[in-house]
């Protein structure tokens, strides 16, 4: 049974929101999202943190790649001042503190794995291990994805039970092969590669199709009309997670 809700916010609330924080995730709960996507790389001493280019400028006040400074540096970062006053000196989240805000609040999650280049391996089974301790007593675990299949098979062997998914941008070639290697559970495409042919190729190797980032009405209801699984989107505030409730008159 696949337990995730169709709509995911990405990011925590896409571009409402300064991504990949905890007043992003607030921001899509307020639009009745209760599935996230987020980026989770390492610190210099380990720690995972949510953060999605491997350089701090465009969306902290910090400078140079995230991976050479400790925790305790990127602690104090401003992660909310570039998207506007309104989130001055919002920090950066650890992947800990997002669990704590989705395990109370019974929220889903999707962990992208975002290594920095060189570290797929590493970061691949740290996030693992986090995850594994941090959902441990929870009925519905996070949605390990990854770029790289590198990241996914170290944590296949750190947490296997943690379900996979293999995020594509291109179909290269192999990909599908990598996905069945990987048990993983869904294949995450840039929603303009699929068509009834992938869909088709996909659900039956026993995977789920998923899609991002999904910000245009038509985009949306084409997926929907394929038969798609997930849709990853920005527009927390254009999509309703939840259909209405039609009433009995």
């Amino acid at each position: 049974m696949w337990p995730y809700p169709r709509w995911v916010a990405h990011r925590g609330a896409g571009k409402l929101a300064p991504e990949n924080t905890l007043a992003a995730f607030r921001v899509g709960a307020q639009h009745g999202y209760r599935m996230f996507e987020c980026d989770v790389k390492l610190s210099a001493d380990g720690v995972p943190f949510l953060l999605h280019d491997a350089t701090l400028e465009r969306t902290s006040s910090g400078h140079g790649t995230a991976a050479d400074l400790p925790w305790g540096e990127l602690a104090k970062l401003d992660a909310g001042s570039w998207h506007s006053r309104a989130y001055v000196g919002e920090p950066l989240p650890t992947l800990e503190g997002i669990a704590r805000y989705c395990v109370s609040n019974g929220f889903f999650l999707n962990i992208e794995i975002k290594p920095t280049p060189g570290d797929e391996a590493e970061t691949g089974k740290v996030v693992a291990e986090h995850a594994q301790r941090l959902w441990a007593l929870q009925p519905v675990p996070p949605l390990l994805t990854s770029f790289r299949p590198e990241s996914l098979h170290a944590a296949m062997l750190a947490a296997p039970a943690l379900p996979r998914g293999l995020l594509v941008d291109t179909l290269w070639e192999g990909w599908f092969g990598y996905a069945q290697q990987l048990q993983c559970v869904a294949v995450v495409c840039n929603h303009a590669l699929w068509d009834e042919g992938l869909v088709k190729q996909v659900h039956g190797a026993g995977m789920r199709c998923l899609s991002y980032t999904v910000n245009d009405e038509w985009a949306a209801q084409r997926l929907v009309a394929l038969g798609t699984d997930g849709i990853i989107t920005d527009r927390v505030d254009l999509f309703a997670p939840v259909p209405p409730l039609t009433s009995n008159h």
